[in-house]
């Protein structure tokens, strides 16, 4: 009889799921004794989301952990990738920047004469190189929505 009792849920078995689903422990067992698709499994979620759940987790994790040959492995992969999405986020930064430049119709040394920045410091923003803080961000937003109106053809 096909309906009768029901065979065990395969899909409880962490395993089966995403590895964002999976407990710290099942990171744990999966870190201390599977294979190299396992840990294949847990790089790629730590490369989707460098500070998500699972990457705090391999954390925690090798926090406590025996040191053993995958737990090296495992924080190189936690490093690189956070390094790796802070640059383009730096890169990104970058850009707004830019953009927040060529909206104001000022020159380089102009617009970081009025943001109060060095034109050092400034072109290493508008590199990407430094994330200039928020409030600097807000005061760069100001100035060129305000050259902006002043240089529309609507005045």
């Amino acid at each position: 009889m096909s309906g009768s009792a029901p065979g065990p849920a395969r899909s409880s078995h962490p395993d089966d799921r995403p590895v964002e689903f999976w407990p710290t422990a099942a990171i744990r067992a999966a870190l201390e004794r599977d294979d190299l698709a396992v840990w294949q499994r847990i790089v790629v979620a730590i490369k989707r989301d460098p500070f998500g759940r699972t990457a705090r987790q391999v954390e925690e994790v090798l926090e406590t952990a025996e040191p053993y040959g995958v737990s090296k492995a495992m924080s190189e992969v936690l490093v690189r990738t956070r390094e790796h999405l802070e640059a383009n986020e730096c890169a990104e930064v970058g850009r707004h920047v830019r953009l927040l430049l060529e909206r104001s119709g000022l020159g380089e040394q102009e617009f970081a004469s009025r943001i109060g920045v060095a034109p050092a410091d400034f072109a290493a923003y508008l590199g990407g190189t430094v994330s200039p803080p928020a409030s600097l961000m807000i005061r760069m937003g100001r100035l060129s929505e305000r050259f902006a109106k002043m240089r529309s053809p609507r005045h």
